[in-house]
């Protein structure tokens, strides 16, 4: 259990999960200083904190009294040149080990992404050495696994003294930017893909469950680079899990039935024909996007169960319900 009275930095604080990680670690009775870009969701997510508006470069120079970094702050979505997701995740992260060095910060916990186990196949209980470190499925893909790396490599060196890394799976919770309104938005013009039938399982994560394992990670964890998979450890199947939202929210769920080769094939025309294209728009279906839908892909709990004494505090069936009032009470 991480101590009250330590003093964290939380980047991305203005952002989905890091909104969440200061608020769950103020409740919890530790000093918070927050970092973000957006000035507004900064002053709704941090009062109490010690705000600091602006990117991540901006760190690298900046001297304050923190015991521990709460990295939350990246790019990221399906697509994207390299460039962005280099200066935002890989350049980003390295600010972040410039700052912890030169203030002696005590321990990185740095928010990364099990999309790094992403494959065209069905993986089961997959654990969190079972990366491929060459997977260029996508820019977001290969700067997480760097990123990574970069971390490891410092801890290693002595640059940072302790390290733990977190890939939490598919968030969702109120105010959710990406994994929801993107699902909302097929649905409603063409209805959700389902693959064999929509059998496949899926992990999905309760925001709050990931802010947990964040402030358990402060003082909890092998230091020494451990990863951990935090999930909701209740993977459902995606049909049914589709089912339940779509219903909550209101709305008649309308499933496309779709061919898993086939559409691996045309995502990757489709990939080819948008990079081609000027300013190189988001294609309307991406091979990750398949690989995370189309595919069973679950993750083992063990680690962060035996170490981090992790265990979800919001169930899904509740984190659903409270999107789903969320969805209703905007529209």
């Amino acid at each position: 259990m991480s101590l009250p009275g330590s003093r964290v930095l939380v980047t991305g604080a203005s952002g989905f999960l890091g909104g969440y990680v200061v608020r769950d670690l103020q409740s919890h009775g530790h000093e918070v200083f927050a970092t973000g870009r957006n000035a507004t969701a900064l002053g709704k997510v941090a009062d109490d904190a010690h705000v600091l508006v602006g990117d991540l470069s901006a760190l690298a120079t900046a001297t304050l009294p923190v015991d521990a970094v709460i990295h939350c702050a990246a790019l990221s979505t399906p697509w994207g040149p390299w460039r962005a997701f280099r200066e935002a995740n890989v350049d980003g992260t390295a600010h972040v080990v410039e700052f912890a060095r030169r203030n002696g910060v005590r321990r990185i916990v740095h928010v990364s992404s099990p999309s790094v186990y992403a494959a065209p196949r069905d993986r089961i209980d997959i654990r969190e050495d079972d990366v491929d470190t060459g997977n260029r499925l996508n820019g977001y893909i290969r700067s997480k696994i760097v990123a990574e790396q970069l971390l490891q490599d410092a801890r290693r060196d002595g640059v940072i003294p302790e390290l733990v890394i977190l890939r939490p799976r598919g968030l969702i919770g109120v105010g959710d930017p990406s994994l929801v309104p993107r699902l909302l938005d097929v649905h409603r013009r063409i209805g959700v893909p389902l693959f064999d039938g929509g059998d496949n399982l899926i992990d999905v994560t309760a925001v709050e469950n990931v802010a947990t394992a964040a402030r358990l990670a402060l003082d909890a964890g092998d230091a020494a680079g451990g990863v951990y998979n935090i999930t909701n450890d209740d993977p459902r199947r995606f049909r049914e899990l589709l089912h339940t939202l779509l219903t909550l929210i209101g709305e008649v769920p309308r499933m496309r039935t779709m061919n898993r080769r086939a559409a691996w094939v045309l995502a990757a025309a489709l990939e080819g024909l948008c990079k081609a294209v000027p300013g190189q728009p988001e294609p309307p279906l991406t091979r990750y996007t398949l690989s995370t839908i189309a595919y069973s892909q679950t993750l083992a709990l063990r680690r962060a169960k035996e170490d981090l004494g992790y265990r979800p505090i919001v169930s899904l069936d509740d984190a659903l319900a409270r999107v789903a009032d969320d969805v209703r009470s905007r529209a």
